[in-house]
């Protein structure tokens, strides 16, 4: 039986309608909890949609019904995987430019760290520069004051980070030295509140706080052995 010009024009009017319903039931959902103007996407679980917010990801049925918070991971393999800050890699990797970047002659893997320069697990990591480059591992950094925006920390990591040498000035930072105050023509270079909220979103509450290229956060200090072990790196 052949489909005929108006069934097929019926059919794809019912899909559009089934798709406007979707969305209007996803804005409706949006608005009650007060999120505007989300970021959704596909989810690997059939029915949910993955929405970005300042708070991390949730997820939200597809018709708009129900709403969870909370990571979602997958243990289908040999460890488990926290797909909701997969869906964050993005936005950590959009922030490359701005990274204090400790790079690994071979490079076999490469972590992202929130880092507070006032934060002894963090000096003690710093420290161990050279280990974590000598196994492949390459550390790139982020800026996570404890404090908060608008403390002195969160002042002085602003002046680091629009230094014209990064890692000089980081250096300098994690052995106590004094840091200079950011000049007024680099104050609109790099804001690292940017990293603060990311950091936020990624569910980061302490110093350091590493993220692995899968979108795994691992909080607290890791020596290089172990990390090297955690990233499948065969000394």
């Amino acid at each position: 039986m052949k489909i005929t010009v108006l069934m097929l024009a019926m059919m794809s009017a019912g899909l559009f309608n089934a798709a406007h319903a979707d969305d209007a039931a996803l804005k409706a959902t949006f608005n009650k909890i007060g999120l505007e103007n989300p970021e959704v996407q596909s989810s690997p679980v059939k029915g949910l949609k993955a929405v970005t917010t300042p708070q991390g990801v949730i997820y939200v049925s597809e018709d708009g019904r129900y709403v969870l918070q909370g990571p979602l991971f997958d243990v289908s393999g040999e460890r488990p995987v926290n797909l909701s800050n997969q869906a964050l890699i993005a936005k950590v990797d959009a922030l490359k430019n701005e990274m204090i970047v400790y790079k690994a002659a071979s490079e076999k893997k490469v972590i992202t760290v929130f880092t507070d320069i006032t934060c002894g697990y963090c000096h003690r990591l710093h420290q161990q520069m050279k280990g974590y480059n000598d196994l492949g591992i390459t550390v790139r950094y982020l800026a996570f004051p404890r404090e908060g925006l608008g403390s002195e920390t969160e002042k002085n990591m602003q002046s680091i980070w629009n230094t014209a040498n990064r890692n000089k000035a980081l250096d300098d930072a994690m052995r106590g030295e004094t840091i200079s105050p950011i000049a007024k023509s680099a104050a609109s270079k790099v804001d690292i509140s940017k990293h603060y909220a990311l950091g936020e979103q990624l569910g980061v509450t302490g110093t350091p706080a590493i993220v692995l290229e899968d979108g795994t956060l691992m909080p607290g200090y890791q020596p290089p052995a172990a990390m090297a072990q955690i990233l499948g790196i065969k000394a």
